[in-house]
């Protein structure tokens, strides 16, 4: 199992998020990000925004880029103890 925070995954705070998968760890992020979202947590909101706006100006290469690069942070990881 492996720790990464929302901050990591390009969100604007310090919650861990545990999961053995990429996958899992994004699945986490997304239903945090919709928990917040539901809040109304404004920093979340302005995050989701900006990744919104950055997506419709960006090519789909681009964020096949960017997800390659969270996942090869997420496998740089070490294994919590």
């Amino acid at each position: 199992m492996k720790t990464m925070t929302c901050k990591q995954l390009g969100g604007p705070c310090e919650k861990e998020f545990h999961a053995n998968t990429f996958e899992e760890m994004i699945e986490k992020s997304k239903k945090h990000g919709m928990e917040m979202f539901q809040k109304g947590d404004k920093e979340h909101i302005r995050v989701m925004n900006e990744m919104k706006e950055n997506m419709k100006s960006q090519s789909s290469e681009d964020m096949q880029n960017w997800m390659k690069t969270k996942k090869e942070m997420f496998l740089a990881l070490p294994e919590n103890s």
